[in-house]
Formats: structure tokens, sequence, C-alpha cells
């Protein structure tokens, strides 16, 4: 008699994910950091959304931008953490193959997602410090939705490529994801088929969308730089430069997990697995849990709104 996870099948109706493979025993150990960021993550990005909903005062392109930032942690966070928990805690692995193939779709669209808001951020930093005069003429609201709604389209657009080619592969070999979430490459590795094209989309779409970004990004501050070190004086540069920080943390908080995890993946073969899985889900978690706090630390208006908050 064959093994159930082992039997010939073209798609599967379930996947098992095993969570962090090698540390099972760890799991609730595990879990006790990872619930605490998603538990931050999740009340930090809806502070953000109720303080600029509530002040007249920040409705503006940054904190619109900020607000579009905050919905995409809360859903790239939410598609795979409450999954994951179940895993550690009640030790449900069990996920169907069309909820896989939904969370491979929001993962991939909404961390992507991630790099087009920074992208906007450091647009709207560069009219900020560039075109002083012409930045409420430009940001103007339809302009910011415009530019929330491009983004919001080339993600969308780029990530349907994984689940549908997820989903064309024969499956003969084993339904167990050596994972904690129903990633990309850790899925179409179980298909029993010549898969190069789903590795060559996974390379295209990274350098397309992240190499794109980061070049838009690094002319951005090229340009901002050289208009800070045109300031007449140290404390107008700094003062000046003081309003990027926050913007350059979020993005230090979003690409450095990003790149470590894409470089262990593509050539740490000799890393432990378990390792590679954590390295995913510290990419996964930091970002949604550090904007609040770097935002809301670095953020006059919001800082003080939140002492009005609670002083009141």
């Amino acid at each position: 008699m064959s093994d159930s996870n082992s039997t010939d099948f073209t798609n599967p109706s379930t996947f098992f994910l095993l969570g962090i493979p090698g540390l099972e025993e760890a799991h609730i150990w595990i879990s006790i950091p990872f619930c605490a960021m998603y538990v931050i993550a999740v009340l930090g990005n809806f502070t953000i959304l109720f303080i600029v909903k509530r002040e007249p005062s920040l409705h503006g392109p940054m904190f619109y931008f900020l607000c579009m930032l905050a919905i995409t942690d809360l859903v790239m966070s939410t598609s795979t953490l409450p999954k994951m928990l179940s895993i550690f805690w009640f030790n449900s692995r069990e996920i169907s193959f069309s909820a896989c193939l939904t969370q491979m779709y929001f993962l991939h669209c909404f961390s992507e997602m991630e790099s087009g808001i920074l992208v906007a951020m450091a647009f709207d930093r560069y009219m900020a410090i560039c075109n002083p005069l012409r930045y409420s003429m430009t940001l103007t609201n339809s302009v910011v939705a415009k530019i929330g709604l491009a983004v919001v389209l080339r993600n969308g657009i780029l990530a349907l490529p994984y689940p549908l080619l997820a989903r064309q592969w024969p499956y003969c070999r084993t339904n167990i994801i050596p994972h904690s979430y129903c990633v990309h490459i850790a899925v179409v590795k179980l298909a029993c088929a010549d898969i190069r094209i789903s590795s060559y989309y996974g390379l295209f779409d990274l350098f397309s969308v992240i190499g794109i970004d980061v070049l838009f990004i690094t002319v951005s501050y090229t340009l901002i730089l050289r208009a800070i070190f045109r300031l007449p004086t140290k404390d107008a540069r700094l003062k000046t430069f003081g309003t990027c920080i926050s913007h350059l943390c979020a993005i230090l908080a979003l690409y450095i997990p990003d790149f470590f995890s894409s470089i262990t993946q593509r050539f740490g073969h000799n890393v432990a697995l378990h390792f590679h899985v954590l390295m995913a889900n510290v990419y996964l978690l930091m970002p949604p849990m550090l904007n609040p706090i770097i935002y809301g630390v670095r953020t006059k208006q919001i800082r003080d709104r939140l002492h009005k908050l609670f002083t009141h």
C-alpha cells in the first residue's frame, strides 16, 4: 500500500505544512516571539490608521502613503501568521490546495506592494525637499490615489503567475511542504515536472520589481542628498535629512531581511533548512512590526497625537 503523502496525484486536495523543519519540538517556544511580533504589528498599524483618520492635519500625501503601507503590512502578516501559529500551537498542518494558492498570491502580491509604496514615499520625500514649491500642486489627492492604484495593479498582475504556474504542475512526489507557509518555490519544488519556467519567472519578478524599485529609491535619494548638501547651514541640513530618517529605516527593515532571505535560499545550499525558513519568517514579520514603531517614534505629528490620545 502506498503512503497517502506520496501517492500519484495531479492536483492534491491538501498540502501539509511542516512549520519549521527540524525544530518541531521548539514550536511552542518559537511561537512566543512570533505571536508578540504579530500583535505589535496589528496594534501598531491599526493605531497609525486610526490616528491619521481622526487627525485632519495628517490628511496629506506622506500620511496617505503611510496608511497604504499600514494596510499592506496588515494583509501581508495576516495572510501567513494565523495559519503559522495554528501549526505551532495546535499542530494544524493541513491546508487545502486552493487555500495554499490563495496564500501564495497574497504573500507575493503584498510583499512586493510594500516595496512599491516605499518608492512612492521616496518620490514624496524628493518632491518635499527638492521641489517644495510644487509639492502641493504635484501630489494632489487625485495623484496620490492614482499612484496607489498603479502600485496595486502592478503587483496584483505580477503576482498572478505564481499560483497559476503552481496550479498547472503535476504533484506526484509528496504533499508535505517543508515550510511554515505556501511560498511559491517551496510548493513547486514538490512537482514532478520541469519547473524551470517557475524559477525563471521568480527571478524575472525579483529583478523587475525589487530591482527597479531599489533603482528608483537610489536615484531619489541621490537627488535628495544633493539638495541637502546645497543648504547653507549644518542645522538646516540635519533638520531636512531628519525628515527622511523614518523612510530610510522602513527601507532597511524591508530590504535587509529580504536580501539575506534571498541569498540563503539561492546560494546557502549548506545552510540548515530550519535557518532558511526562520529567515523567510523574519522577512515577513519584521517590516509590519517595525514600520509603525519607526513612524510612531520618528514622526512628531503622530507622536503628539498619540500623547494626546493617552493623556485625555
